[in-house]
């Protein structure tokens, strides 16, 4: 049974789906739809996910959570508990594999679409400011969460093996990634279920279920939610998407 606070993130978490994914899940886009695509998900935050976790870290959380942090920082910058790669390296590689140079997705003077500024100064203010929960929440739930959640808690998540996931990979299957430049997606199968659980302990085991606390997470995460899907839609404008394509 759930907790009100984890009913009240679950519930944001529900709605962490765009009607772009349909096209970025399927067959017809450019390699240049791509490149903005991927160009977004880089700079605003893949790149810099480590930096982000840092500065929570760095707020002096509770030692179990300290460990927890750690430990998901030390994977995203070495890969030391997967593949030995940086999680920011194993993206590029997959962006090698699509044939997209990695100027297109690396370059500061290529501009990024004003709410991809406004999403990523949220998780700015987010991970640098007290209390350290907050951070922790927007990061570790909502960020490196999914619209799976719910049923990943439950356990009711069906997931195909991974050799097989990677072959049905939207980017290996339609866009013609070779699967061995796709080990982004095997190092998350190798450790998200161990991060998924500790995103849920570290915020719910140090916030009570109803008060000042439990409201400032749950806003901050709502407000995630609500510049992440503004973030989108620009993304989606940018790359010339129509809505009810």
């Amino acid at each position: 049974m759930t907790s009100h606070l984890q009913e009240r993130l679950l519930a944001i978490m529900d709605r962490k789906d765009h009607w772009a994914w349909k096209h970025l899940t399927g067959p017809g886009l450019t390699r240049d739809q791509l490149a903005v695509h991927f160009r977004h998900e880089y700079r605003v935050y893949v790149r810099d996910f480590p930096v982000l976790l840092a500065r929570v870290l760095g707020q002096s959380p509770p030692a179990a959570v300290r460990r927890a942090l750690a430990e998901n920082l030390y994977e995203e910058q070495t890969g030391a508990l997967s593949l030995g790669v940086s999680h920011p390296e194993l993206f590029l590689e997959m962006i090698d594999g699509l044939g997209i140079p990695r100027a297109a997705i690396e370059d500061e003077a290529i501009p990024l679409e004003p709410e991809a500024h406004a999403y990523r100064a949220l998780l700015d203010r987010a991970s640098a400011a007290p209390p350290w929960v907050v951070g922790a929440a927007v990061l570790t739930i909502f960020v490196e969460g999914s619209v799976h959640e719910r049923a990943e808690l439950l356990g009711r998540r069906e997931m195909l093996p991974i050799e097989e996931a990677l072959r049905a990979h939207p980017m290996v299957r339609h866009y013609g990634c070779p699967p061995e430049r796709m080990r982004l997606a095997r190092a998350h199968r190798a450790v998200e279920g161990g991060h998924r659980r500790d995103a849920w302990e570290m915020v719910l085991g140090h916030v009570p279920d109803e008060g000042p606390r439990a409201d400032a997470v749950a806003s901050a995460v709502a407000e995630a939610h609500a510049a992440w899907m503004q973030y989108r839609d620009a993304v989606a404008r940018a790359m010339g998407l129509p809505r009810h394509g």
